[in-house]
């Protein structure tokens, strides 16, 4: 591995880092989940970069626009850094297939599972994407995580608990890890019991 390149962790942003509350339009509605700034400052503490990757397709859908996207994933990062932790940069995809916006209405790679991203935060950051790890509450986030060979995480926050019953129903292949939240999450790949 060379030196310069640094461990990363892949989070969703609505109801994995903040209150899921369906195409989040303004700074204002963002209300980070408890705990999950804890969980942000730890995987920094241990030697990771953590990145926000989020799926923003109302902008195809001409809900908001990418201005729109750019303050609410801001607020997502000072809310975290004025509780410790630091996050990278978030990135987004503002695609959809069945947008209605021409320029946003494509199919494109950087929608999860799509590995653009993941892709674009490696080469911009010289990241080491051995050992990586993608934390979401929908199955799309962990089947990333597969595409990546990283290891995975789904939350119970957000769409998780649903997403969770889902991959259990159809019998498809399980993350690493299922937590209650980011900050279990963090603590069990970290090596930390619950109580910790």
């Amino acid at each position: 591995m060379n030196s310069n390149n640094q461990k990363a962790v892949f989070l969703d942003r609505d109801g994995t880092i903040n209150v899921e509350k369906n195409y989040i339009k303004s700074p204002e509605e963002i209300q980070l989940i408890p705990g999950s700034s804890d969980a942000i400052a730890m995987f920094n503490r241990a030697g990771y970069l953590v990145f926000g990757i989020t799926n923003q397709s109302g902008v195809a859908r001409g809900y908001f626009k990418v201005e729109d996207v750019l303050k609410v994933n801001a607020r997502v990062s000072e809310l975290v850094s004025g509780e410790g932790g630091e996050i990278k940069e978030i990135f987004f995809c503002p695609h959809h297939t069945e947008g209605k916006i021409p320029e946003y209405t494509i199919k494109c790679e950087c929608r999860k599972p799509g590995k653009g991203m993941i892709i674009s935060a490696a080469e911009k950051y010289s990241l080491d994407l051995d050992g990586m790890i993608v934390i979401g509450d929908k199955i799309c986030d962990v089947e990333l995580g597969y595409r990546m060979n990283a290891k995975t995480a789904m939350v119970g926050t957000g769409y998780g608990n649903e997403e969770y019953k889902a991959l259990l129903a159809s019998g498809s292949r399980l993350p690493d890890v299922y937590a209650k939240d980011l900050l279990e999450a963090a603590k069990t790949f970290l090596g930390q019991k619950p109580g910790e």
